[in-house]
């Protein structure tokens, strides 16, 4: 324990950021780091609990306690080493993981929970700049061979411990650069892609081949993986959840990643093949209120949006824990992020009838109305009906659709490998051994959870892999999440 009265002197406190009128001007990471000083009296917050309920939050498992100890004595070297022991990529989940860890802190049940993600970002970042981070150097190969389809987190972790194991692995990537929803789906505002560039440098040089521009069962047959011992599929819940609604066929109705996937390759200077979706001078109405609506307000604010408006089907959240949601668990609270900071109307118990065009076949408004929401004896909203008389039109020259996602794509990989799928159109294969239908084909990530958080992603595929190590060698020495190492 770093300090035993740091919970009773020091209170959260989180990095500075920009402003929002010069964040607004680019798409550059905004976000400051602490002072020596002020990263010291955050770690010194944690109180080592007897019980660190943050580990059962944390879907890696994260031994939190002790490389917050190491922070705060500055033993830099083992605090990242106490990290990468359950993480593999702590650069992405100290940027972009909604940080259950933190709902679970003991310290949130009366005060501020630690600022375990914040912490957990300045000692990848340390790591990287006192060179503690290297490329994986296994002298013993297994010979087997391992084939992973999907560049996305689940993919990366995946490959990153199979290389561990001694096992050559190629990275299937459909997209020119590798990354997924890391890179072409997070605004660069959020995660700047020279941190996944920095990363995947790092396993190239441990080994892992990367094909990009190859989409299996498009432009390389599915039959070309039965070379491999083993396949790996991680490919993404890419199916976006449409809004069927009269009007949807109007130019100016997009699905979020649509939008956000073409500003992501103009930043990162890819070749966009399809029309330009730009916000600039319009009214813009986003539909979803999750995180992927969110980087569609801050991607629309800098564009130049006339106006953003957000609408959310559901009622809004309360902004402290309920009886319906008890610590430690993860409580659906009201979340405001940085995009909405930089400008944006929010409507909750808000439903879409209708899209209304002009002469031109363009949207010009959404036909709205409010909705009335009847909840259980916890709170919990159960039914709707409309309110009469709330019927209206909104007006709006760009809608993006950001309402999650229903599965994989079905067509091509995973009908020419016929894999069987559940009744949610995922790959089926169960958690206990991640294997498919198929004798030598494991699943991991959104295609086999459904649409998830990174930091599940990651999770995933280190469990999916010591897997497929079991099933290529009889056993596997890597880590089990149930068996994190101790450094007590």
């Amino acid at each position: 324990m770093g300090k035993p009265t740091g919970f009773l002197e020091y209170e959260r406190t989180l990095p500075q950021k920009d402003t929002v009128e010069s964040r607004k001007q680019n798409y550059q990471e905004f976000v400051q780091s602490y002072s020596d000083d002020q990263l010291n009296n955050q770690a010194a917050r944690c109180m080592n609990c007897g019980i660190p309920f943050c580990h059962s939050g944390c879907p890696l498992g994260n031994v939190i306690p002790e490389f917050n100890d190491a922070v705060y004595d500055a033993r830099w070297e083992e605090a990242y080493n106490i990290l990468i022991s359950t993480n593999n990529f702590p650069e992405f989940t100290g940027r972009i993981c909604p940080a259950p860890c933190e709902a679970a802190c003991v310290l949130g049940i009366n005060k501020s929970p630690v600022a375990i993600e914040e912490i957990e970002k300045h000692i990848i970042e340390i790591a990287f700049k006192k060179n503690f981070v290297k490329p994986n150097k296994n002298y013993i190969q297994t010979g087997k061979r391992v084939a992973v389809v999907g560049g996305g987190p689940a993919g990366l972790a995946a490959a990153a411990q199979l290389n561990k194991a001694g096992h050559e692995v190629v990275v299937y990537e459909r997209d020119d650069k590798v990354g997924g929803l890391l890179r072409y789906g997070i605004p660069d505002f959020k995660l700047d892609k020279s941190v996944i560039d920095r990363r995947v440098q790092v396993m190239e040089q441990s080994g892992i081949t990367f094909r990009t521009n190859a989409e299996v069962g498009v432009n390389v047959p599915a039959s070309e993986l039965q070379a491999y011992d083993a396949i790996v599929l991680a490919g993404g819940s890419t199916v976006p959840r449409n809004l069927p609604i009269p009007g949807r066929e109007l130019k100016g109705v997009h699905y979020a990643m649509e939008f956000l996937k073409q500003q992501n390759k103009r930043v990162g200077n890819s070749p966009i093949d399809v029309e330009d979706i730009y916000a600039t001078g319009k009214n813009v109405l986003v539909i979803g209120g999750g995180d992927t609506g969110s980087d569609c307000v801050g991607t629309s604010n800098r564009h130049g949006a006339k106006s953003v408006t957000q609408f959310e089907l559901m009622p809004q959240p309360p902004k402290e824990r309920t009886n319906a949601m008890p610590w430690p668990t993860y409580p659906m609270l009201l979340k405001t992020t940085t995009s909405h900071e930089e400008g944006c109307q929010r409507h909750w118990s808000v439903s879409t009838k209708a899209f209304l065009g002009d002469d031109k076949g363009h949207v010009r408004a959404a036909l709205v109305v409010d909705l009335e929401w009847e909840t259980d004896a916890l709170g919990r909203p159960t039914k709707f009906k409309e309110v009469e008389g709330s019927e209206r039109e909104l007006p709006c020259e760009l809608v993006t659709l950001a309402m999650g996602f229903l599965h994989p794509q079905h067509e091509g990989l995973l009908q020419q490998l016929g894999v069987k799928l559940n009744e949610r159109g995922n790959v089926d294969a169960t958690e206990g051994d991640y294997k498919s239908s198929l004798s030598n084909v494991f699943a991991a990530g959104d295609m086999r959870r459904g649409q998830s958080l990174v930091v599940w992603a990651i999770s995933e595929g280190r469990e999916c892999a010591r897997k497929v190590d079991e099933f290529l060698m009889g056993y596997s020495e890597l880590e089990r999440k149930d068996k994190a190492v101790s450094y007590a």
